[in-house]
């Protein structure tokens, strides 16, 4: 008789047949959730449809959207995307840039570089973004320095984002044991290199994701933005046609569904980079 197995036919074990349950599971789990979006899809399209019913004697009218309006604008609201993606990609480069100095200056012993630190970390986050935004724009003027609306907005993000990550920057260095310090430096490193080649490669490492969810956060606050008046990105775009022609929740609808759609765009590459980040952990 042969007893000879190939690799389909051999016995499964406990924990094989542990995993596929699992993997069972987890497939199910994730239709589930496709089949209950695809429903919430289904109701908001009926809920803007302008249908009328009746339903246990009782009339009821969805809201009617006017579509017209929405094929002849939603081109022009849509060219403030680029825009939109432009002030973030900005503020969040220099957004970075200040979360570093401000976590290296929080860990300094130098107490004017910590107090300076701890001091722009403190007023940013004691004030509104939308106070900061109006302050470059409007503000500095009276001491003559004149921001465009674009630039009042790209420092005033980028000041807000770079207080607030700098805790996320500071908590990765933080993470970086003091072991690995101690044998860069008992190798003949300076602190500064120690810094670039051991401590920093490893904080940034640890702030990405965070960073992916504050560049989110920062594609939607952009359209602070708009409130200067005179940068043309994707809210601004929104309000100024629907006030043009008064049909601002057609208006608003468009922008919102164009944010939505960006923050899954971003939303499913950060998911992405995470997965890559966790395999290298592997």
């Amino acid at each position: 008789m042969n007893l000879s197995w190939t690799k389909d036919q051999a016995p499964k074990s406990q924990a094989d047949l542990l995993y596929e349950a699992i993997q069972r599971k987890e497939r199910a789990f994730r239709v589930y959730v496709a089949i209950s979006w695809a429903i919430f899809f289904v109701f908001l399209l009926f809920l803007f449809s302008g249908q009328e019913f009746t339903l246990a004697g009782l009339t009821f009218k969805t809201i009617k959207i006017n579509s017209e309006f929405i094929r002849n604008n939603i081109w022009f609201i849509a060219g403030g995307v680029g825009e939109t993606i432009r002030i973030s990609v900005l503020s969040i480069s220099l957004a970075i840039v200040l979360a570093l100095l401000a976590a290296l200056g929080r860990l300094s012993r130098i107490p004017p570089i910590f107090a300076l630190s701890t001091f722009y970390v403190s007023l940013i986050r004691g004030t509104p973004l939308y106070l900061q935004i109006f302050f470059f724009f409007l503000a500095l003027p009276q001491l003559g320095i004149v921001l465009p609306g674009l630039w009042a907005g790209v420092l005033a993000l980028g000041l807000n984002y770079g207080a607030y990550m700098s805790e996320t920057f500071r908590a990765g260095i933080m993470s970086v044991s003091k072991g690995q310090r101690e044998a860069a430096l008992a190798l003949g490193m300076t602190y500064g290199q120690m810094m670039r080649r051991i401590v920093l490669p490893q904080a940034l490492r640890f702030a990405i994701p965070p960073m992916g969810n504050d560049f989110i956060s920062m594609t939607k606050d952009s359209a602070l933005v708009a409130a200067t008046g005179f940068v043309h990105e994707l809210m601004w775009r929104a309000v100024k046609v629907g006030r043009a022609q008064f049909r601002n929740l057609e208006a608003l609808i468009m922008a919102a569904i164009f944010y939505w759609l960006m923050t899954l765009i971003l939303t499913a590459i950060q998911t992405r980079i995470e997965a890559r980040l966790a395999k290298g952990d592997r």
